[in-house]
């Protein structure tokens, strides 16, 4: 299985806090109601910061 790097998941954690609260925007600007989607947020913002994330599938 992929590792992740702990301030990968903690940076997930806090974009499903976001999520459940329901201040998560997308890029589009909607409300993220989609737990999988939030999840693909946090891991994207993860990745910008430098955190060790896994690459992306095709």
């Amino acid at each position: 299985m992929a590792k992740y790097s702990k301030k990968a998941g903690e940076k997930v954690e806090e974009v499903l806090h976001e999520q459940k609260e329901g201040t998560l925007k997308s890029g589009s600007g909607k409300k993220v109601t989609s737990k999988k989607q939030a999840i693909a947020i946090g891991l994207s913002e993860a990745r910008k910061e430098g955190a060790k994330v896994p690459k992306k599938k095709d």
